[in-house]
This record gives structure tokens, sequence and C-alpha cells, in this order.
């Protein structure tokens, strides 16, 4: 039987509320302590869960939340060299659903209060002490907070991981800002439940319908320079509307969604990351959980889901092992192979995000010899198709595992 009765997360953006919410199905009691001064609304634009993510929802209750929330995306397109190239897609497997990440927060949010969760704002960490009996956590504000496990859901900047081991590596910078923006779609005819992937002459970008009639775009510009969240949106968005337009000007459709941006539309969520594997996911009573650990970059797909997967498995993990230490390194057994196989595949699309003359004009030679044979079964099948069985012995996972 577990000896872990109480949990310290620190994170209250996408990780967070479903670790805690799977906890407290666990039967252990988890208090969320967010930096912001309230729920994290108002961060990033657009996402996708996909098939797999939405089941690890459904374990904690808030998969149909989602459903209602998103669009279905049942097709996949790319676009190179003005060539539209439709996408194989898996058999007998749920749609993608894109989703606002403003929309999602505040869905996981909520369902968690209302699963009993207690979230304190304004709580940001800076040190933490341990001893046989617990964890205790310390916040700028002066108060404290102690509990028998803590949990970093922190994300890419994630303090937790430093106090686990100042050596374990940060994100790496993909060379790339995003952006976003939702647009109306009254004469653009694009087709339903669909989204491209584009390749432009100098930058790449995506789009879906939504509910609505409505577009969801988002732009990955190559930037040399760095700038975080609050450095990119200390920039007036007329300057990155104007950037946007010039960069995408000869595109079609993405010069038309940039005329349609706005500095009242624009979402901007700075640099993008790829986070290197993690040596360390966990040092005594504290762990690691979703962007704070595996962040593979935007181009997976994959990013929000992994995250939701591994709260739910590590919620699992602690209510099946006799005690903090096991449940730990049985969690990162169970995880690391999948988020870090995801990360690989993705690190790959997203070197060709930025290609030079030379590259684009072969990649649009090549990409539909290379799409005409795709296998999709064995590029995405294992990742959408992996389903978490919480109601199964984790100790029985790990024997199969070991097999």
């Amino acid at each position: 039987m577990s000896t872990t009765e109480t949990a310290i997360v620190i994170g209250g953006g996408i990780a967070g509320p479903v670790t805690a919410t799977a906890l407290r199905k666990a039967g252990i009691a988890a208090r969320v302590y967010e930096a912001y001064p309230g729920p994290t609304y108002g961060i990033g634009s657009g996402l996708a869960l996909a098939p797999n993510g939405v089941a690890a929802l459904d374990i904690v209750g808030a998969g149909d939340l989602i459903r209602e929330i998103a669009s279905p995306v049942s097709h996949m397109e790319m676009s190179v060299g003005g060539k539209t190239l439709h996408m194989p897609e898996l058999v007998d497997v749920p749609s993608l659903k894109l989703v606002d990440r403003n929309d999602l927060h505040r869905t996981l949010h909520d369902h968690a209060v209302a699963a009993g969760v207690p979230f304190e704002y304004n709580k940001r960490l800076v040190r933490v002490d341990e001893d046989i009996d617990g964890i205790t956590a310390h916040f700028a504000d002066g108060s404290t907070a102690t509990a028998d496990v803590l949990i970093g859901a922190d994300g890419i900047r994630s303090t937790v991981r430093g106090l686990i081991d100042p050596n374990n590596p940060g994100p790496e910078y993909t060379g790339m800002i995003g952006f976003g923006a939702m647009i109306e779609n009254d004469d653009l005819g694009l087709p339903p439940e669909t989204m491209v992937f584009a390749f432009g002459k100098k930058a790449y970008y995506l789009y879906g319908t939504v509910e609505g009639n409505k577009i969801m775009w988002g732009a990955n510009l190559p930037h040399k320079e760095y700038l975080s969240l609050t450095e990119a949106r200390a920039i007036p968005a007329e300057h990155w509307v104007q950037i946007l337009r010039e960069t995408y000007a000869e595109d079609t459709p993405g010069g038309e969604f940039a005329r349609r941006t706005t500095a009242e539309n624009l979402e901007t969520t700075g640099a993008l990351h790829i986070m290197p594997p993690v040596p360390h996911w966990y040092r005594g009573r504290m762990v690691l959980v979703g962007d704070s650990v595996h962040a593979p970059s935007n181009s997976s797909g994959q990013g929000a889901s992994l995250a939701i997967e591994s709260a739910v498995q590590l919620a699992r993990c602690l209510r099946d092992l006799p005690d903090h230490t096991a449940a730990f390194a049985a969690y990162e057994g169970l995880r690391r192979p999948r988020v870090e196989s995801v990360a690989a595949r993705a690190r790959k699309i997203n070197h060709s995000k930025t290609p030079g003359p030379v590259a684009r004009k072969m990649m649009s030679l090549l990409m539909p010899l290379l799409i005409k044979g795709m296998n999709p079964e064995k590029t995405m099948g294992a990742e959408q198709r992996y389903r978490i069985e919480w109601d199964a012995p984790v100790q029985q996972e790990l024997a199969a595992s070991t097999a």
C-alpha cells in the first residue's frame, strides 16, 4: 500500500491540473501552487490534442469537456512549393481535436476545482527543504507548504528541474518565434475538419478550420534573437503583424491570413523550444511532469497529450507502489522511452521548417514521393493508439514491459 498521501503540485497550466485531478482520483490529496496571480488564461493560441491525449483525459473525467470545446481534425494535408499533398491517415482512430489553449487551460482548471483540488496563486517557488517526514516548499511571498511529495509541472522554464539537479539541461531554442490568430473563413472556402502544414517561401505555417466558420492559424517565424514570451509580448503587436505580412506576402493562403491578422487578434507565444533528454527526472521527494521534463517541439503534435499522459501515469505509480522512490522510478521507466521517441521524430521535422533556397527546392521535388511512401501506422500508430489502463496495477505493466 502506498505511503504517499499528500502532494504539492507546482504549476497550473495543463499538466498541473491534470496531475492534481488524477492524484485525487488515486486517493492522494493534491494542492496546486501557481506563480501567476490567477488561472493561467491568456497564454498561447491554438493546439491539437491527439487521440491518446484525449483518452488520458477521459480517465480523469475531462475528455468530454474537451470534445465540447474542440473542433475535430479528420484530415491532414501538406503544402509544399504550391502543391497540396494529402497525407495518409490512420484507420479506426479518433480525430485530432483542435482547441484554443486558453479554453483548454480554463476547462482543465475548472474541472480540477470541481473535483475538489485547491489552487493557490502568486506562489512562486524559490526553494525546498526535505526530511524523513516530507518536503516543504518555500515561496517568494514568504509562505510555505508541506506534503509527502512535490511535483514540478512548472513548464519548460521549470524551477523544480533546477532544484532536482542544477546541471539538468534547459530548453533549446528552435530559432523560431510562435504566433497565432483566429480569423474569419467567410470567403476563403477552406475545407472543414482539415489541418494544413504549409512550407511557405520564407517560413512555415499551419492552419485549420474550427467550428463557427473560423480559421485558426499559427506562424513559426524565423528569428535569430531569442525572445521569451514576456520579451516578445513587450514588443508592440503592430510590429509583429507587419513582419508577418512581409514574411508571408507571397504565400497562398498564408499571405491572406497575415493580412487579416491584426494587433487585436494576434496571439504572441514567444520562442519555440524543444527539450533535450533530461538525465534526472526526480530526486528525493521531487519529480517532474509535462513540459518541465519532456517538451517536444510543436512539430510533434503531441506536446500537450504527452504531458496529460505523464500526469495520469505518475498518479498511478504513486497509487500502486509502496513509496515515492519506487513510484518515481517506475514512472520514469514507463514514460522516458515513449516521450524521447516522440521528441526525436519531432526534432527531424523541426529541421525542415527553416530550409534554405536549395533545400526548399529539393523538398518540393521529394516530398510528394516521401508522402506517397509514408506508412501512417508505422509513423503515428504507436503514438496515437497508446492507451493507459488506469485500473490495472502498475506492477503488472512494469512486468510486461520487461518481459
